[in-house]
């Protein structure tokens, strides 16, 4: 069996995720394609994971892939987790996870109303829907609040869990908006705010066609084999949501090979995939908090010091803002309120590494410009560099 290194598998970070200088892309669409997906969870994530791979970052060519071509989609789907895609990629994602999350959430959302007790039900909601759609067609797009005001439905209040310990009141209208863009029929146009914003505008969109998903969920391994592989049935399972038959049947349908890891343990690369990748240049990056490069297996082991986690991983799992060296995260970085980026190493890497991070801050820093940035899942370090 073949044998692939630690090394191996950092080199190939660098290099198939277009992190290393000399592998940087023009377009924002080639960096999602690189990677599979960018979390969205944090609209500032997709800015700064994309631009962190761009030769010439700049938000505009970010905002000009989401909003005018819509080459870049967003999409509810791996984990129930708000991701970004390529077009391209978009159908396979679709057909493997994002259905079945949309299906979900209409169960959910109808089961609510039922339990509410006022008569709501699936034709009311199909009205309700309908209503919405017609606006949104009408005026090209619309905040949630400005949809609220011209559809009287969605300013319905229903009572969750009645009779229990968690029983609340909220609004129909942000649960019927999210059932309507997890089935594609609307989706997320330029934000009220900056880049930074999650407070979208929506606007109506035609649902894609349906591919068959067995076919589909072999097409998201093989492309996540090529950026993550050497990976384990656990890592995908992880990464994907899915259960463990699924990724078995995935794994076999995109022909993956097995190989050997330092640890000794087994894990999966794409086809003919064990050719070991030419090492770029030495590389620094600074990447965001979610980030697919430290999320892209539940095994970060040959990457990340485990003496690092505690500092730079909130609660609950969710890494903050890193900083990596030629394929190993070294330390974590912030932004202070006058928008200076900070960082810390918690690995002495050298004075290479410490120049190249500083260059990498003031690569940040010329594009961020006068943008304030927060993770919304806050990590020990990064609350301590902003203190």
């Amino acid at each position: 069996m073949h044998r692939i290194s630690d090394e191996q598998r950092r080199i190939r970070i660098g290099r198939r995720h277009l992190l290393a200088p000399s592998v940087r892309s023009e377009s924002p669409v080639a960096v999602a394609d690189a990677v599979v997906a960018l979390h969205a969870t944090d609209a500032a994530t997709v800015f700064l994971s994309a631009c962190a791979r761009l030769r010439a970052p700049g938000v505009a060519a970010v905002e000009a892939c989401l909003y005018e071509d819509v080459s870049l989609v967003r999409l509810l789907s791996m984990r129930n987790t708000l991701f970004v895609v390529s077009a391209e990629a978009a159908p396979h994602v679709e057909a493997s996870n994002a259905r079945a999350v949309a299906a979900k959430e209409r169960r959910n959302l109808l089961k609510h109303l039922a339990e509410d007790g006022n008569g709501l039900d699936e034709q009311w909601l199909a009205g309700t829907e309908k209503a919405a759609l017609t606006v949104l067609t009408a005026r090209g797009s619309a905040t949630g609040s400005e949809l609220s005001a011209a559809v009287p439905a969605l300013r319905t209040k229903i009572t969750l869990f009645p009779g229990k310990k968690q029983e609340a009141v909220q609004g129909v209208a942000s649960r019927v908006i999210r059932v309507l863009a997890a089935e594609g029929r609307i989706r997320r146009d330029r934000p009220r705010g900056s880049w930074t914003s999650s407070q979208f505008r929506w606007t109506a969109s035609e649902p894609r066609p349906v591919e068959e998903p067995g076919r589909a969920q072999a097409e998201l391994a093989l492309r996540w084999l090529r950026a993550y592989g050497p990976a384990s049935e656990s890592d995908l399972k992880w990464w994907t949501g899915w259960g463990l038959g699924q990724v078995r049947k995935a794994l076999a349908a995109a022909g993956a090979e097995e190989v050997l890891l330092d640890s000794g343990a087994t894990a999966w690369v794409a086809p003919q995939d064990v050719a070991p990748d030419p090492e770029p240049e030495p590389w620094a990056a600074l990447l965001p908090a979610l980030d697919p490069s430290a999320m892209g297996w539940a095994d970060r082991g040959f990457h990340l010091p485990a003496e690092h986690r505690a500092a730079l991983f909130d609660r609950s799992g969710n890494i903050g803002p890193t900083v990596w060296w030629n394929g190993q995260i070294i330390g974590g970085w912030a932004q202070r309120a006058t928008g200076e980026p900070v960082w810390r190493l918690l690995t002495d890497a050298g004075r290479d590494a410490s120049a190249a991070v500083e260059a990498e801050a003031s690569r940040l820093a010329g594009w961020v410009g006068e943008a304030r940035i927060t993770p919304r899942f806050r990590t020990p370090l990064e609350r301590e560099l902003t203190a």
